[in-house]
């Protein structure tokens, strides 16, 4: 299974399309390295200029903002980047349930799937 974060419906995809929907590079910065975050911020500036021109730019634009984020993402967990995978991967109980209690702000969710009996 590869890694969730490499996929289009993980949680560096989604922050950089909450970036994009805002214009706020901030809000995907979390998921770089600092040594990454100029490239980053470089990409994100030329992905909103390209967005501009036409919806098919705009697509192109945002798959190229994704994968550079994923890649750089990635290089800073010292992993290699391998592209973005399909959303709808199945990641199993644990990590989708981790999600929702860093959204919720409590892991009693998460606790319960962590310690249940076989």
């Amino acid at each position: 299974m590869p890694p969730h974060c490499d996929s289009l419906d993980g949680p560096v995809v989604a922050a950089a399309r909450e970036a994009l929907a805002a214009t706020d590079v901030g809000l995907v910065l979390p998921y770089v390295h600092a040594d990454g975050e100029d490239e980053v911020r470089a990409a994100f500036d030329e992905t909103v200029k390209v967005r501009a021109l036409d919806p098919r730019a705009r697509d192109l634009a945002d798959r190229w903002f994704f994968e550079t984020v994923v890649r750089v993402h990635r290089a800073g967990e010292g992993a290699p980047y391998t592209g973005l995978e399909p959303a709808g991967l199945d990641v199993g109980p644990v990590i989708p349930a981790a999600e929702r209690s860093l959204r919720g702000g409590t892991a009693e969710e998460l606790a319960n799937v962590l310690w249940r009996d076989p």
